[in-house]
């Protein structure tokens, strides 16, 4: 499993590009996780699912709600990572108006997740294998900080708590 000091897995995630320009075509495009947080200091928080109760009443609008108090904090991206595909991250994103404060960065595969070892296995609910709720800092590619929940729980993965720790960085 993922522990402080441990550098990102090698792997990609999609996300929906709603406008065109930087190389990047409107639609799913594809992100390499070393070369995107190289150089960076990035948020990141990873939760079961979009469209998800606390995921979406609680965890994402913290992270909206905190993107300019963690950018003045030295953070220079937020991603959402969740086990979808990059059709629904974009449409949950749109839902959230998450635009220029938080990246709604899809693992359909679950293999960002799987590298990082923090699955969540819900099939026996129907939804497969999942990302645990977590949130991490990390600068150029080094996990700085990790933030993992107990299963059902959204205590410390939070915006606050995570703002709290990129403070202290």
């Amino acid at each position: 499993m993922l522990k402080v000091g441990d550098k990102l897995p090698a792997g990609s995630l999609q996300e929906f590009v709603e406008v065109e320009g930087n190389g990047c075509t409107i639609g799913p495009n594809t992100f390499d996780v070393e070369k995107s947080s190289a150089g960076k200091t990035v948020a990141i928080f990873g939760l079961p699912g979009a469209f998800t109760p606390t995921c979406s009443a609680k965890h994402v609008p913290g992270y909206i709600e905190q993107a300019g108090a963690l950018k003045a904090s030295g953070v220079d991206e937020v991603w959402c990572v969740s086990v979808n595909d990059a059709f629904v991250m974009g449409a949950w994103g749109r839902e959230q108006k998450t635009l220029d404060k938080v990246r709604m960065m899809a693992d359909g595969s679950a293999d960002f997740t799987k590298a990082t070892g923090l699955t969540f296995d819900l099939t026996s609910r129907g939804m497969g294998v999942r990302s645990q709720r977590y949130s991490m800092l990390v600068k150029d590619g080094v996990v700085r900080s990790l933030n993992i929940e107990a299963p059902g729980k959204f205590e410390v993965s939070d915006a606050q708590t995570l703002l709290a720790q990129a403070k202290a960085l």
